[in-house]
């Protein structure tokens, strides 16, 4: 084709003045004027690389539409899947040649529209749909922890259902992991195996706030054989700054909300050979009952213990709890005699148990024991700074804060 169907138009309109004498009323006439002609069926005008039919299309190729000679040219394409996501594609300036530009998502269907003109410039339209094959493997996201009410030390948790080891499928994925937060707060997706991602801010989320996560991931090629599939979303409500802070050197424990010291408590921690882990935990979970048993924790001869325990709140998954203990009132304040829990009075502890949740802050300082797992022991994702948690980000790591496009993607206030 020598000429764009648009040149063509003009070139027929100008014939129209000279021979007419009346330019604008004639090319103006809707009768005469090919573009507000319904447009005709060009199915005989282009060509798919796809066939559509009963069986599903490899949804690994290209999709690629061309214009057949004499076919006049393609003016646009629009291929939208059922979950109205549009396929992205490049059409060539002569209009003869259309092909998508990213992967087709797998077991999904496409309803395709092709808009063409003919050399007089009327419209002309094809339709087209077809299904795509599914994935030969398909990955999962299911995100923790379950949706409710938390502390300002909740990290959020995404579980995948495979493995994904390689730098640049770890970047996919944590691109469709779409983290809500409150306006000005920063945070990213940590890597803590090939199977688990941890997310928590710079600094603990905002009192009262709100947090949600979803997956962009579905129908996203991933790796060759791995697409994304969809996943459930989850928003968490955050209360009170509650943090807990126990001296196991004074044997007291500092319960602060919102800042403000709101009780003081005796306590006990644990002995030498069990001491309490240093650092940040986040509570796990709360029960009015549990039988604590020493050998359930590989504690036997003459330190095995079987007792009834009450009020307990869990710290880490190994069996630290802080908990009533009444057969040691008269060490707290004073000693440590626990196996590496934390002991007070029946009465505190209920007073405990009543004012701490899921996501509250327990902090050890001073304590002889080792320091608290960053992970695989509960949560201890706040015992990182900062610069070492951005680290774990695919997307972040070897960057200065501030100067990536991820980080001013962050920064942007939500409006």
């Amino acid at each position: 084709m020598k000429h764009s169907p648009r040149l063509w138009t003009v070139l027929s309109c100008s014939l129209l003045v000279a021979s007419l004498g009346a330019g604008a009323t004639a090319c103006g006439s809707s009768a005469d004027n090919p573009l507000s002609a319904r447009p005709y069926d060009a199915g005989d005008h282009v060509a798919f690389n796809q066939v559509a039919g009963s069986r599903p299309v490899d949804h690994t190729k290209p999709l690629e539409i061309t214009a057949k000679s004499g076919g006049g040219r393609i003016t646009d394409v629009t291929a939208v899947d059922t979950h109205g996501r549009r396929l992205a594609g490049e059409l060539s300036a002569t209009g003869d040649r259309w092909h998508s530009t990213v992967p087709m998502a797998a077991g999904v269907r496409y309803n395709v529209i092709v808009g063409t003109e003919d050399e007089r410039g009327a419209p002309g339209q094809r339709t087209m749909s077809f299904d795509t094959t599914p994935a030969k493997g398909v990955l999962k996201v299911e995100f923790g922890p379950e949706e409710g009410k938390y502390g300002v030390g909740q990290p959020l948790t995404a579980e995948l259902s495979e493995p994904v080891k390689d730098k640049a499928a770890r970047a996919i994925v944590e691109r469709g992991l779409v983290v809500d937060m409150p306006v000005g707060v920063v945070g990213n997706w940590y890597w803590v195996d090939d199977k688990t991602l941890h997310f928590r801010p710079k600094d603990y989320w905002p009192a009262h706030s709100t947090v949600s996560v979803r997956s962009n991931l579905e129908g996203i090629k991933v790796t060759d054989e791995l697409y994304g599939v969809a996943s459930k979303p989850l928003t968490l409500e955050i209360g009170d700054r509650v943090e807990v802070t126990t001296d196991a050197s004074s044997h007291y424990l500092e319960f602060k909300r919102n800042g403000e010291v709101i009780n003081t408590i005796p306590v006990t921690t644990g002995k030498p050979g069990f001491s309490t882990r240093n650092g940040i935990k986040v509570v796990l979970g709360k029960q009015y009952f549990v039988q604590m048993r020493g050998d359930t924790v590989g504690i036997g001869g003459s330190e095995y213990y079987n007792l009834p325990v009450y009020y307990a709140t869990r710290v880490t998954w190994s069996g630290e709890y802080v908990h009533a203990a009444p057969w040691s009132v008269g060490s707290q304040g004073y000693e440590n005699v626990s196996h590496g829990c934390t002991g007070m009075s029946t009465g505190n502890a209920a007073w405990f148990y009543e004012n701490i949740t899921e996501g509250d802050i327990v902090r050890v300082i001073n304590s002889i024991g080792d320091d608290m797992d960053n992970f695989g022991n509960g949560y201890g994702d706040w015992n990182l700074d900062w610069k070492d948690w951005r680290e774990g980000s695919v997307l972040l790591k070897g960057t200065e804060e501030g100067r990536t496009p991820t980080d001013q993607a962050r920064l942007r206030p939500q409006v």
